[in-house]
């Protein structure tokens, strides 16, 4: 019988960190075991019974990884996970299967999963690859963030600051930049000034380190003649 989300324990709705274990197996006593499983260590868990269901829940802004059964009735673990992935939906998966061979498992690592588990596995390695799962995608998540503010202080230099950004990521001193953009040397001094202290840049190779998880390209003299 088809169930829906399962509903957090009283003590799993915090969880740690706030992370969320989700289950997608068709097997209602797996999805029961390994809520329960997750549960005995505070995380919480949803339970879905088919790719879906998993896909009609919102997902909240939290760590995550996704413990994922290879055969289901209908579209395979594989195929939802490729689905997964080709859709931009980043988050780790664990897979699980009863009928595990080599070449599944193949399959499911060189498509980027964390891990591969033949049932009956032992609670623990599932539980430690859950543990490390939620590392990764914590640290994903705090990286988006880091860009995503990063990105914000860059929207708020202005249209000068930013050309002035690019010549200075290519190493040209003030008085070259001044040249290539026919100001005077002291306005390209303050416009440097205010690109360093908006972006927060303590040095230069953070400034080129900040440009690059940007996305941003120093000048290329040899394409602007």
């Amino acid at each position: 019988m088809s169930a829906g989300p399962s509903s957090p324990s009283a003590h799993g709705a915090t969880g740690r960190d706030g992370a969320i274990v989700y289950v997608v197996d068709d097997d209602a006593a797996i999805r029961r075991a390994l809520a329960t499983l997750m549960r005995s260590v505070d995380l919480l868990v949803e339970t879905f019974s088919s790719p879906e269901e998993f896909l009609q829940r919102p997902r909240s802004h939290v760590p995550s990884c996704l413990i994922l059964d290879v055969r289901l009735r209908g579209k395979s673990g594989l195929t939802f996970h490729q689905e997964i992935v080709n859709s931009g939906i980043r988050i780790p998966v664990v897979f699980m299967t009863g009928h595990g061979d080599i070449e599944m498992s193949v399959k499911a690592m060189k498509a980027g999963a964390m891990d591969f588990f033949a049932k009956p596995f032992r609670d623990q390695d599932m539980l430690d690859t859950v543990s490390q799962a939620l590392a990764r995608d914590k640290a994903r998540l705090a990286a988006d963030a880091a860009v995503a503010e990063l990105r914000a202080l860059h929207d708020s230099l202005s249209p000068r600051e930013k050309e002035v950004l690019v010549f200075v990521l290519s190493g040209l001193l003030n008085k070259q930049i001044a040249a290539e953009m026919n100001l005077s040397e002291i306005t390209v001094k303050v416009h440097r000034g205010q690109v360093m202290r908006k972006l927060n840049a303590r040095s230069m190779p953070d400034l080129v380190r900040k440009a690059e998880l940007l996305g941003i390209q120093p000048f290329d003299p040899s394409a602007a003649h």
